[in-house]
C-alpha cells in the first residue's frame, strides 16, 4: 500500500468506529448488549494502529 491508500484506509476506520460509538450509545441506552460492539472497536483500533505504523515508516 502506497501512502494514499494508507490514509484512506485510516479515514475509512475513523468513520467506521464513530458510527460504530453512535451505535453503542442507542443499544445501551435501551439496555442491549454492546458486546460485539466492543469487540469491534477494539479490532478498529489495532488496525488503525497497524495501518499508523505502516504509514510512519514509509
Amino acid at each position: 500500500m502506497d501512502k494514499q491508500e494508507l490514509n484512506q484506509k485510516i479515514e475509512e476506520l475513523k468513520l467506521e468506529y464513530i458510527k460504530i460509538q453512535g451505535d453503542i450509545e442507542k443499544l445501551e441506552s435501551t439496555g442491549h448488549s454492546i458486546d460485539k460492539l466492543e469487540a469491534k472497536l477494539s479490532e478498529i483500533e489495532k488496525d488503525l494502529t497497524t495501518y499508523r505504523t505502516r504509514l510512519a515508516s514509509l
